[in-house]
């Protein structure tokens, strides 16, 4: 898949912005807080329309403005040439693909994978389980609807068993909540430990490639607790009643699960040097472009938002080349890349507008 034009209005500090693409590498260059980020976090959104750095779509819209809009053409393996229209309105988003609006978000997810390399990634090994949780979901969730639709049935339910917890509610309007709640938990927790495993071949075959099988590389599914099948996941939940009632809030399931980043067996985020860590987020990123691929037949677009620069040679050079040469990459960085990494068409960015400059 290939991003060929994408046009901007009153997005973040971006006014309006209209951009073709003609190669495979584009680069876009200016000082901090000038709005690269904001074009890469654009281009992203097309992926599972949510944004990779703000969980609040209003955020995303222009200060006094009513609404954003992005349109992107593509070149895409199933589609051909497919046109996309996304408005953002503070009450929620419209999407238009080749002429057809789209209504359900299961319909949708697959069709436009994007993955984003951040120099925030390092956060998925250093960080709270909350953020390796994120990440698988949002890896699985892109790829299978049916994964989607337990997690949004699991939050939904957990919300409104946490509210009647706080209401101090009885044990049957707790048992009315618990039901769905341990169906979609059951559900998940299976979908997830397939998920990690699948994954986790993925990661340790990208970190060797980047690391030169210095040492192995993987992930381990790290529940909160199991439970076999929905009527174990119900007994969890009626066990738990008191304790969480007395907490007010539901202390045991699926949304306290955690990822496990290994290291030559052992946690990265303990044993790990910076230098590990930083190939290690590298493979978890290449791991969501490899499963992306597999699962949906589409080649992803490469967003890397300042990455480049904090790689040693040696590594920037493997990284480079596991990207391979087919696949459409689009970087930022305060200076221009290494005339080794190919040929790129360059941007400059100052205060939210863009102008093209001579390709290097």
């Amino acid at each position: 898949m290939r991003l060929r034009r994408i046009t901007l209005q009153h997005f973040r500090n971006v006014g309006f912005a209209e951009l073709s693409f003609g190669g495979r590498q584009q680069f876009f260059v200016g000082g901090n807080g000038q709005g690269k980020t904001n074009l890469l976090e654009a281009a992203g959104f097309v992926s599972a329309l949510r944004s990779f750095r703000a969980v609040d779509t209003r955020l995303l819209i222009a200060h006094d403005q009513p609404e954003a809009a992005l349109a992107c053409e593509f070149d895409h393996e199933k589609f051909g040439v497919t046109k996309l229209v996304i408005t953002l309105r503070p009450g929620g988003k419209e999407v238009w693909c080749d002429g057809v609006k789209v209504t359900r978000l299961g319909d949708y997810l697959g069709r436009f994978p994007a993955v984003v390399f951040s120099s925030q990634d390092q956060q998925l090994v250093r960080g709270s389980p909350g953020l390796r949780r994120s990440w698988l979901d949002f890896t699985l969730a892109a790829m299978d609807p049916d994964y989607l639709r337990a997690l949004q049935a699991y939050h939904k339910a957990l919300a409104e068993r946490n509210a009647l917890l706080k209401r101090n509610g009885g044990a049957g309007e707790l048992g009315a909540f618990e039901r769905p709640l341990a169906a979609a938990a059951a559900e998940l927790q299976a979908k997830r430990a397939a998920g990690v495993a699948e994954l986790d071949g993925q990661v340790a075959a990208a970190y060797t490639r980047i690391a030169d099988g210095a040492e192995g590389a993987g992930l381990r599914y790290r529940p909160d607790l199991t439970a076999e099948n929905a009527a174990a996941w119900l007994g969890v939940f009626e066990r738990g009643r008191a304790r969480d009632q007395q907490f007010r809030t539901t202390l045991a399931g699926p949304h306290r699960d955690d990822v496990g980043l290994m290291l030559a067996g052992r946690a990265a985020r303990d044993f790990g040097s910076e230098g590990q860590q930083r190939s290690l987020v590298l493979a978890l990123r290449l791991a969501q472009v490899g499963f992306f691929r597999a699962r949906s037949g589409v080649e992803p677009l490469l967003l890397a938002d300042d990455v480049l620069g904090e790689l040693d040679p040696e590594r920037r050079r493997r990284f480079w080349a596991t990207l391979g040469e087919a696949r459409q990459v689009i970087a930022t960085g305060t200076s221009l890349p290494d005339a080794e990494l190919g040929d790129w068409e360059v941007f400059r960015v100052a205060a939210g507008v863009f102008s093209k400059e001579t390709a290097i």
